[in-house]
């Protein structure tokens, strides 16, 4: 079995021990999330385990034939070659060993039987053609065509050059190579970064099938929850194991916080203490050695720090003017580019308060919808109408090109907060991962996503009611997206937005609007309700298709002609005018009774779904559960089953309880 051991390496940048003599081992079997706060790092480990750089101690060694891959951040451009023929040098590996057996059937041929090596020989070309064929590289073909389109290429695109690609779809390129090279461990630094909902979710299923072992680094939640089963997190150089999903992995180092927390406050008043002692007597010559005695207390104290990725800090938004009830009304809206239509009679009204996720694969014209509601792009047919004292704030991937490159980051924050919030902006600048000396880097200087971040920060600081946002999560780790997250519960303007991060759309949306080809589809509620009727709406597709088939195969055909076995006259469906009141009364009680006892069904049933939640939530916290990825992500399915039907349930007693109330 495939195998890394990493022994007490460490690394050191300038006078800081980044790594600090730490052991690790990764096997086959091994589903790693590597956690840490930016800059602790977890992209130097990755390096370090995949031999792109060396430790300044410590070794990393491997079972003789170990295949790792490792797929960086960014920075991966691809020329030259088509798509598909650049995926195809994911399999150069087992070509090398193709050329190999060759030349082993050439040296077998010339050996005589007895010979000393001909045994060796043999069990290296059979070990040799065993790999091949277990690699899958005759099938190849299709293994390329299946792993690119589930990562939002389409077939039309396997032809085309890869120069031709962006960056984001670059790095796509880069995430099918390591993928299709079959290693023995992966190593994937932010692999959904560039990736939509739909593409996360063939990641997902891809790895929960993969058969061998990886370690990821990821600021996206649920990603993570569904593929990882040890969580193992740098700080302050050292590393420490958990065991279980991302989620467990959180609880428990919040368990640990707040003891760390405790013992960093008490250490604290203890140091204030010594430190107030040495002020006052300094100077006093009776008690020098007792103040030089505190001094060397100090000194050799060991500090108490708290991890920076856990520290949890608010961040409210300016409250936002009022506006009117009605904030958004679009009728009858198309979008051409050229020929081609990006969308098709959209209509949405919106009313204050709303949050709006738009969903919808590549393609589907959302941040063309975007562009379009902020006003920015007005070339367009239709009608849009925004309400009474309507502000808007609009945040897209190129809004970093509005900043001023010569101001620094601190200043261009300066100029765009409300006074009141002045005193706290070198911590909001934390929260989006500004820490230290970075605060007076100049714009210019910046990297895409750090201005990005910039541009995020700027915007949300200024008191608009509408904020429409396009991707606000890319660039930010988990910390950050924490912060924005309960910033956006709680702000009270109206927003809408697009985020392929599902934990914080689940967490967000109070309704989505799914885009496809143009289209939009209104799905009034949170997330889990749209992912159940998006079920709800296959299922009966699927019915649908497979009743058309069986009938198709029964050779069905509709009568010509067909007359009601019993043909009853109009006059026996009319109701006598001249019923009676009594009749009419049983008919009212009887009504009632019903409603009555529907109603109490619902309760039973509200109860049963609420204890079956509760036995879910208690069965994802248990190892043999969270410890599989592939169950984990089932219950979790299960979860917002529930939470769904309780939903209707809870409209229904409405309906039921308003109905016997009228009586």
């Amino acid at each position: 079995m495939a195998f890394v051991n990493i022994t007490d390496i460490s690394v050191v940048f300038g006078n800081r021990d980044l790594i600090d003599r730490i052991n690790l081992n990764i096997s086959e079997t091994s589903k790693i999330s590597l956690a840490g706060a930016n800059g602790s790092g977890k992209t130097t480990l990755l390096k370090v385990i995949a031999g792109i750089m060396a430790p300044a101690k410590g070794s990393v060694s491997m079972q003789k034939g170990t295949r790792i891959s490792y797929l960086p951040q960014s920075g991966v451009v691809f020329s030259g070659y088509t798509l598909f023929d650049e995926a195809d040098k994911a399999f150069i590996v087992f070509r090398k060993m193709i050329e190999k057996i060759t030349e082993l059937e050439k040296e077998l041929a010339l050996c005589k039987e007895g010979e000393g090596n001909l045994e060796a020989l043999l069990e290296e070309h059979h070990a040799l053609q065993e790999a091949v064929l277990s690699s899958g590289y005759y099938e190849r073909e299709g293994e390329i065509e299946s792993v690119l389109t589930g990562l939002g290429f389409s077939r039309a695109d396997l032809g085309k050059m890869t120069e031709s690609f962006s960056g984001g779809w670059q790095m796509r390129i880069a995430l099918a190579r390591v993928l299709l090279e079959k290693p023995d461990i992966l190593l994937l630094d932010e692999p959904t970064n560039y990736l939509d909902i739909e593409a996360r979710e063939w990641l997902e299923d891809f790895l929960n099938k993969f058969k061998s072992g990886y370690i990821i680094v990821s600021h996206d939640r649920f990603f993570l929850d569904v593929t990882c089963n040890e969580v193992i997190e740098l700080f302050n150089g050292k590393l420490s194991k958990y065991k279980g999903n991302y989620s467990a992995y959180e609880k428990t180092r919040q368990q640990e916080l707040e003891a760390l927390v405790q013992r960093y406050e008490r250490q604290q008043e203890e140091i204030e203490k010594t430190e107030d002692f040495i002020r006052r007597f300094r100077y006093n010559a009776s008690k020098a050695s007792l103040v030089q005695s505190r001094v060397k207390q100090l000194e050799n104290l060991e500090r108490i720090e708290i991890p920076e990725s856990l520290k949890k800090m608010r961040f409210k938004f300016p409250t936002p003017p009022h506006s009117g009830k009605d904030v958004l009304i679009i009728e009858e809206l198309n979008k051409f580019y050229g020929d081609f239509q990006a969308l098709k009679n959209v209509n949405l009204y919106v009313t204050r308060g709303e949050k709006i996720a738009l969903t919808g694969c590549n393609g589907a014209g959302k941040s063309t919808l975007l562009r379009i509601l902020s006003q920015t792009d007005k070339n367009y047919t239709g009608n849009m109408r925004l309400g009474k004292d309507v502000s808007i704030g609009y945040f897209s991937q190129d809004f970093e090109a509005t900043l001023n490159n010569e101001k620094s980051v601190i200043e261009v924050i300066e100029s765009s907060s409300p006074t009141e919030l002045i005193p706290s902006l070198r911590n909001l600048l934390g929260a989006f991962l500004f820490r230290g000396d970075d605060i007076q880097k100049k714009i210019s200087f910046l990297s895409g996503g750090e201005k990005n971040r910039v541009a995020l920060l700027k915007l949300l600081l200024h008191p608009s009611n509408l904020l429409i946002l396009d991707e606000p999560t890319n660039h930010l780790d988990l910390n950050s997206k924490d912060i924005l997250l309960e910033a956006l519960k709680k702000y009270t303007g109206t927003l809408i937005f697009v985020s392929h991060d599902r934990y914080f759309i689940e967490n967000l949306a109070t309704r989505v609007i799914e885009l496809t080809n143009g289209i939009a589809k209104d799905y009034p509620g949170e997330y889990e309700y749209y992912l159940f009727r998006k079920a709800k709406e296959a299922e009966e597709s699927d019915a649908k298709a497979n009743a058309g088939k069986a009938a198709a195969a029964a050779g069905w055909r509709s009568p010509a002609h067909s007359v009601s076995a019993s043909s009853p006259k109009e006059g026996d469906f009319r109701q006598t005018e001249a019923a009676s009141e009594r009749e009419k009364e049983k008919a009212v009680k009887k009504e009632k009774r019903k409603l009555e006892k529907r109603l109490e069904e619902i309760m039973l049933l509200a109860d049963d779904l609420e204890q079956k939640a509760k036995q879910i939530e208690e069965m994802m916290l248990k190892e043999e559960f969270y410890a599989d990825g592939q169950k984990i992500k089932e219950l979790k399915e299960n979860l917002r089953e529930n939470k769904n039907r309780q939903t209707e349930l809870l409209a229904e007693w409405e309906k039921v309880e308003a109905a016997i109330n009228s009586f």
